[in-house]
């Protein structure tokens, strides 16, 4: 692992968040099992309204609605739920937090996740700058499908490498 992750590890452990984390894991009733019922919930409705999103973009779904009026509807829903994943999924991280900076996998998955928050970020702010911005040009709509083709590849690998952090223990750190 870069020296970055390792030291960021470092860093919070023993730390208030660290403490505050373990805390709520520890003491509130069924907590940890609500906490990451809430982040697989979120997983779904991120992958749901983006893949909907990228698969209208390529015309493999809904093609009566426009992409516009589809980036409207379904991006409120992303937004919400990523920001749900990422207090969600801090109560792990900041509870656990060798376990995530010293697995290889958890780099591998910032490596996927920040590109794809920020190219769907991108598509977003670019359909509400204008009306029809991604269907008023046959160059605008496949740069279209070129981001949706890659934001689909990037958060496919999100969702592989968040479920191989779990497994990756027995990879790297066997019993």
């Amino acid at each position: 692992m870069p020296e970055f992750f390792t030291s960021m590890g470092g860093l919070l452990s023993g730390s208030f968040l660290q403490a505050g984390a373990l805390w709520a894991l520890r003491n509130i009733p069924g907590f940890p099992p609500i906490i990451q019922t809430v982040h697989i919930l979120g997983i779904a409705v991120v992958m749901g309204s983006v893949v909907l999103l990228d698969l209208r973009i390529l015309g493999l779904a809904v093609p009566s609605q426009k992409i516009s009026e589809m980036s409207r509807r379904v991006m409120p829903w992303f937004w919400w739920a990523l920001a749900s994943n990422f207090v969600s999924g801090s109560f792990f991280l900041f509870g656990r937090p060798n376990r995530y900076f010293n697995n290889p996998i958890f780099g591998w998955k910032l490596s996927f996740l920040i590109p794809a928050i920020l190219l769907t970020l991108f598509f977003h702010l670019m359909s509400k700058a204008q009306t029809d911005y991604w269907e008023l040009n046959s160059k605008r709509l496949w740069t279209a499908r070129a981001i949706a083709l890659l934001s689909l590849g990037l958060w496919i690998m999100v969702a592989m490498a968040g479920r191989w952090i779990a497994y990756s223990e027995y990879i790297y750190f066997p019993a």
